[in-house]
């Protein structure tokens, strides 16, 4: 069984200190950091203690081994979108549901047009044979090097599409072929 402790700890921005204080009773950052990498079976009482501790149901906590998983790939920065280091997982929100494409998701870092530093976006991948329903929607679309655009899809010729990013002044970037785009099906924004 593997569990998602680091994945949702990160997402919220949590140390394993933090974590550990926030358990009732309190444990050790080093605990944490056990049951995380898994040195440490996670019990059923582990997995409640935590769960309560990070604010989710204890059912988030683990997965099963699925491919389909929904990952958090990129994130926005003053730069643009960015590749992250590594794919994680993301923690699913309930109100998308399974309406066909993978799921991807999105960190904001820096603020850009309607898009503010801490939100999530929440995409679902289309292939190319889709593209045109896409015209003047926010997508995220893959680049060469493992890099990726983010923008309002406002022209499709062939097998190009063109992006306007956020915020004002940008200017658009036209992708060639890109294997597929994922549409923002929802924003997910912290109090």
């Amino acid at each position: 069984m593997i569990n998602r402790i680091r994945d949702i700890r990160r997402q919220k921005n949590l140390t394993l200190a933090e974590v550990a204080a926030r358990c009732s009773p309190p444990t050790t950052a080093q605990t944490i950091g056990r049951l995380e990498t898994g040195t440490r079976n996670l019990s059923l009482g582990w997995m409640n203690r935590i769960a309560a501790a990070l604010e989710v149901d204890p059912e988030l906590l683990v997965r099963g081994e699925q491919a389909d998983q929904p990952r958090l790939i990129a994130r926005m920065t003053d730069t643009g979108a960015e590749a992250l280091t590594a794919p994680r997982d993301a923690i699913l929100p309930t109100a998308l549901g399974d309406n066909g494409g993978l799921l991807v998701a999105m960190a904001i870092e820096a603020s850009a047009g309607e898009y503010r530093a801490g939100d999530q976006v929440w995409l679902r991948q289309h292939e190319a044979d889709d593209y045109a329903r896409l015209l003047n929607r926010d997508v995220l679309a893959p680049r060469s090097g493992g890099r990726f655009a983010f923008g309002r899809m406002i022209d499709r010729a062939e097998n190009r599409v063109a992006l306007l990013p956020p915020g004002a002044g940008q200017r658009q970037v036209v992708i060639d072929n890109p294997p597929w785009l994922a549409v923002a099906e929802m924003l997910v924004r912290k109090l």
